[in-house]
């Protein structure tokens, strides 16, 4: 009788632990996994529930401004926080990959019904867990581009606006990219047409020559802090514009920004 509540006894301990070791394997998140493929991750958030998104490498998120009172985003070492404090309909962002200057899409929607709860892990394609060979044709410093400042940027945009035609010559590792030449409001005050006319991309930095003309018929000094946007610099290539309708009433303002144009102004 007494082996047999022994033997009792040891069974409900043995059914105890097994039935804590299954809740502590339930508890555990799978993250989903995702390959970046160009197509933008369609994500809907869940209000006042977090987020994550772990990438292959560290990033920096270019929020529109129109989100930013309604959506947290924090980045820590190649992982993304998001948290939604309302709903909203879904919005294009943007996520910079800060080494190799890659741009992840994301379709960005929050409601108050269910929405995404595991983490996910971006990777890239062919490379397990998106982690990229060191000793691949890529990684060799033969194929590292050459990088520029600032300075030979702005230098690089003059030229390409207002040097002979002779005398224009690629460099390499600035790329050409598209950009909308729809005039915009980029200087306050309302007197100052803005019209972007060519952009490049050099390493993480993105390189806007915008042409400006006054409007008005007063003459009108530039100055840096009164434009939109969120540039690391930005060089105007005459700082003050005549009157409309006289021959110096327009001039260039070469922009660089950490973000494409689109997200930046």
């Amino acid at each position: 009788m007494g082996v047999s509540r022994t033997f009792l006894r040891r069974g409900f301990v043995g059914l105890f632990l097994l039935l804590m070791q299954a809740s502590a394997i339930a508890d555990i998140v799978v993250p989903e996994r995702i390959a970046w493929d160009r197509t933008p991750i369609k994500l809907l958030l869940s209000v006042d529930q977090e987020c994550m998104i772990r990438f292959p490498g560290a990033i920096k998120i270019g929020l529109p401004s129109r989100l930013q009172p309604l959506l947290r985003a924090q980045s820590v070492d190649g992982t993304l926080y998001l948290l939604a404090h309302e709903p909203f309909e879904a919005a294009r962002v943007m996520v910079r990959d800060i080494a190799s200057g890659r741009i992840y899409l994301l379709d960005i929607s929050a409601s108050t019904e269910e929405g995404q709860s595991n983490p996910i892990e971006v990777t890239l394609p062919n490379t397990p867990n998106g982690v990229r060979n060191s000793s691949s044709p890529e990684a060799t410093e033969a194929s590292i581009p050459p990088t520029y400042g600032y300075v030979a940027l702005t230098r690089f945009a003059a030229q390409q606006l207002y040097a002979p035609a002779r005398l224009l010559h690629d460099r390499p590792g600035i790329i050409r990219v598209p950009i909308r030449r729809d005039s915009m409001p980029l200087v306050r005050g309302g007197n100052i047409e803005a019209t972007p006319l060519v952009a490049w991309r050099a390493g993480n930095l993105y390189l806007t020559a915008v042409k400006l003309t006054n409007r008005s018929n007063q003459p009108q000094i530039l100055d840096p802090r009164d434009l939109r946007g969120t540039w690391l610099i930005a060089t105007f290539q005459h700082n003050r514009l005549l009157p409309a309708g006289d021959e110096a009433d327009t001039t260039a303002v070469y922009l660089i920004s950490a973000w494409p144009f689109a997200v930046a102004k």
